[in-house]
């Protein structure tokens, strides 16, 4: 009998912990990494084995019991730091982890920030990435870094599920803005599709760069009229562009054809099916009788 494969989960957070208790339900031998050991004790009781590391110190992994893994997917939080803190925690932080465990495969997860288009086209992983903060240009550094070792880079879009949504929750606290037309695409990707996308590149040994992003970019302003309509709220004022995004303000569509080509498919296709999932929007959003036949 085969030996189960073993995959340790850097940071074991709001994508990292719906991946590890996966991929322990699929038999693989877990293990995650927290930045704490307060972080670890609310980890007790999970079918998977959970260490305290802080990956930005290089002295702290001769502590793990075990440094080799079959893969080892880096997918830890910034904790929304500025640049000081993507340099230390991404680009460090991969460094150390390469040079401090051994793994067949290295897999990293990226951002579709660092496509700085504005004009609403199209991109995939072809297109150009030049970010122009200094964020953006950490997580290309680090790209390049995992690339340059033959490793997997998922540059996942905007993040969302139970308990994060954040033009939701703007909505809901009366802060949410339309900036300039409502003309700014979103990219967006449901939390277990973002797991999912994880796992699927894993299991299927694909290594290169991948957009990880639902089937539908769609404008700001389309998005808050659904949302809205649903929820029976009005509309949001206008008002300027955000240029002091901490990414930078883009405007772009990113392709998930690549990714799909491989037989990947998303749970929630749309922010439509996606939004089902979140507990504020049901308690908020009244029940609509089905539509006639």
């Amino acid at each position: 009998m085969a030996m189960p494969k073993s995959v340790l989960i850097v940071g074991c957070g709001f994508v990292g912990l719906p991946l590890a208790r996966d991929f322990a339900v699929s038999g693989w031998e877990t293990y995650a990494t927290v930045a704490s050991e307060a972080s670890m004790a609310k980890l007790h009781g999970e079918s998977f084995r959970a260490y305290a590391l802080d990956i930005r110190d290089e002295a702290g992994f001769r502590n793990l019991a075990r440094r080799n893994f079959d893969v080892v997917i880096h997918c830890a939080s910034s904790g929304r730091g500025g640049a000081a803190d993507y340099e230390s925690v991404f680009l460090l932080g991969a460094r150390n982890l390469m040079a401090n465990l051994q793994c067949g495969r290295f897999i990293f997860t990226s951002s579709t920030s660092v496509y700085s288009q504005t004009d609403g086209f199209w991109v995939d992983e072809k297109s150009p990435a030049n970010p122009l903060r200094e964020t953006g240009q950490f997580l290309r550094k680090t790209e390049d870094l995992v690339l340059g070792t033959g490793g997997t880079v998922a540059r996942l879009a905007g993040l969302y599920g139970p308990g994060r949504c954040v033009p939701l929750q703007k909505l809901l606290d009366g802060k949410a803005i339309i900036e300039g037309k409502g003309e700014r695409v979103m990219n967006m990707l449901h939390q277990l599709d973002a797991a999912g996308t994880l796992r699927f590149l894993a299991e299927t040994q694909a290594t290169g760069l991948f957009n990880a992003v639902d089937n539908e970019p769609v404008p700001e302003l389309e998005w808050f009229r659904y949302v809205c309509d649903r929820l029976n709220q009005p509309i949001p004022s206008f008002g300027p562009r955000d240029l002091n995004r901490k990414r930078g303000w883009t405007s772009k569509r990113v392709s998930n054809g690549k990714l799909r080509s491989l037989g990947w498919d998303p749970l929630y296709p749309t922010f439509r099916e996606g939004l089902a999932t979140i507990q504020h929007w049901n308690e908020c959003a009244p029940a609509r009788p089905p539509s006639p036949a």
